[in-house]
């Protein structure tokens, strides 16, 4: 692979589920992206949605001939954050109903789920919630509380809810993201849409980390890193610029080895104060993965980014090497492409 080839491997872009974006599909492909995101809110049903994404997938870059699949996400979780609706998608109640259901009900339902996106072309959903909100906290928590995005109020039963609902997409070949590491479940604002969204209570031992920890150790393939700072893990950084959270407690210490992905590095007010360039290379430096942005339009100053770094930095460009071979491992897992 180019330079260019790699770096864009890096990347997953939003695109409107409802309405495509020609201009920005076009960014996308002249920027090497390797994945996107299907975002807002559809109800064309399962038959339109692939055929929009098959007209997409076609421009994925090849490599000696042969095609790197695309990635395709959703946020697909149920309640009211559902991308995908209308003919063939089932209407998924809310994280807190899905956490009442017995677990081996929410796996059942959860590959009956994931069939939905398997037959609109979508290969990842980005979810489970995986973060903890304390029901003395409940709906005042913004981010996830307020929507009912949370499985239950204990690490027990976020724990087993996240781990079931997995399982339910791992068995039908749909790969998932535990999200927003270390957890939103202790923070009032939602980083979407506030500055300066601070957890002070969370530390490198807290129980809000077990469903993260249980989902690592049964192999979850992706986690999202939120972009909120922890005072206790690391006061001087987002924790999706903070290589203390993603390297050393994330990688080292709960022992993920999958792809690190960021929350959105976009639109998110929480990340306005830095230039998309900036975004992009603090992400990679601390040690994720794949640049999340809903954004499209900023791909290319972010991808020009990486790229003057890696020329300058040795150490930089291992970092890029390496998650590009995470990224593509989880690819090649997920059948999009064959390495001979």
């Amino acid at each position: 692979m180019t330079t260019a080839q790699r770096v864009g491997q890096l990347f997953m872009g939003g695109i409107s589920a409802a309405h495509p974006d020609q201009a920005q599909l076009r960014t996308l492909r002249d920027n090497h992206v390797g994945s996107v995101m299907l975002t807002g809110r559809s109800t064309a049903g399962t038959t339109a949605t692939r055929k929009l994404v098959d007209g997409f997938r076609g421009q994925a870059d090849r490599i000696a001939g042969r095609q790197v699949g695309l990635l395709v996400a959703t946020d697909q979780e149920g309640g009211r954050v559902q991308v995908l609706n209308g003919p063939g998608f089932s209407a998924m109640p809310s994280g807190l109903t899905q956490g009442s259901w017995p677990t081996a009900t929410l796996r059942t339902q959860a590959a009956g789920w994931a069939k939905e996106l398997k037959a609109a072309g979508v290969n990842l959903n980005l979810a489970p919630v995986a973060d903890v909100v304390p029901a003395a906290l409940g709906t005042r928590n913004i981010p996830i509380g307020s929507f009912q995005r949370e499985y239950g109020h204990t690490a027990d039963t976020v724990t087993s809810h996240t781990g079931a609902f997995a399982a339910g997409f791992a068995q039908s070949g749909v790969m998932t993201s535990l999200k927003h590491f270390p957890g939103l479940g202790q923070v009032i604002g939602n980083t979407d849409t506030t500055a300066n969204v601070v957890d002070s209570v969370t530390t490198v031992g807290s129980s809000s980390l077990t469903p993260f920890r249980a989902g690592i150790r049964a192999g979850s393939p992706f986690v999202m890193v939120s972009s909120a700072t922890y005072t206790k893990i690391d006061p001087k950084h987002l924790a999706a610029f903070s290589p203390t959270v993603i390297d050393h407690l994330l990688r080292s210490q709960l022992g993920f080895k999958g792809v690190v992905i960021s929350d959105d590095l976009g639109n998110a007010v929480a990340v306005r104060s830095f230039s998309p360039a900036q975004r992009a290379v603090n992400f990679i430096a601390a040690g994720g993965d794949m640049i999340l942005t809903v954004r499209p339009s900023i791909v290319p100053a972010m991808t020009q980014a990486i790229q003057t770094r890696m020329r300058q930095d040795a150490s930089f460009r291992a970092k890029v090497n390496d998650s590009v071979r995470r990224i593509l491992d989880a690819k090649r897992n997920a059948g999009l492409l064959d390495c001979r």
